[in-house]
Order: structure tokens, then C-alpha cells, then sequence
């Protein structure tokens, strides 16, 4: 009779435990992020961690094709013709801090320089 108490209390522990264990460090959290920012007619967003970028993503809020790049320190994409655009970046710029995107449509620059801090 007393196994069953015993088992539940046991249960409990050890989901505690385990939850314990598996739980992200709070400064880990903050180290990785992904960031934002939208102009008038695009959105860039970037994953990085800390300096760290591993990828920006230029999209238009319209859904319309234009061309779009992306750049942040010595880093240029090349030019893509595209309503969202990823490019794999998955290196540090010491000296930068600032992601950025822009647009061209029918040879025209229509944004261009909107950044997300890292």
C-alpha cells in the first residue's frame, strides 16, 4: 500500500529533475536571436548569435517581385530577383553591427538601407 505514494513521489521528482536538466541557460536565450526590421516595402530579419550571422532574409510586404540583396560589414549577397529572399551568411564580422536589405524595382532603387542592429 505504501508503493503507490512512494511511485508518485518518485514521478514527480524525477519529471522535475528531467525538466531541470533540459531547461536552456537564460543567457543562452538572449545570445541567439532573431531580429527585424520593416521599411516601407521590406522586411529584413537575421538570426545571428551575438556577431555571429547565420542567415538574412530580405522579403517585400507587398509580395511583389523585385530585386532584392542584403549587406552588413564586407558582406554582399548577390542580387536576387524575388519576393523573399535567404541567404546563408554563417560568419562573424568583427566591425559591423548592422544587417541591411534593399529593393529595386524596374532598375530603380525603391529602399534600400533598411537594418537590424546585431
Amino acid at each position: 500500500m505504501h508503493t503507490t505514494p512512494r511511485r508518485i513521489a518518485a514521478t514527480i521528482a524525477v519529471t522535475a529533475a528531467l525538466a531541470f536538466l533540459t531547461a536552456a541557460p537564460s543567457d543562452a536565450a538572449a545570445a541567439r536571436r532573431v531580429d527585424s526590421h520593416c521599411g516601407t516595402y521590406i522586411c529584413v530579419h537575421t538570426a545571428h548569435h551575438n556577431r555571429f550571422v547565420q542567415d538574412i532574409t530580405v522579403q517585400t510586404k507587398d509580395g511583389l517581385s523585385g530585386t532584392l540583396r542584403a549587406y552588413w560589414g564586407n558582406y554582399h549577397s548577390s542580387r536576387v530577383n524575388a519576393a523573399s529572399r535567404r541567404w546563408e551568411v554563417g560568419y562573424e564580422q568583427a566591425g559591423a553591427s548592422l544587417v541591411c536589405g534593399g529593393l529595386e524595382r524596374d532598375g530603380r532603387s525603391i529602399e534600400d538601407g533598411i537594418c537590424v542592429t546585431i
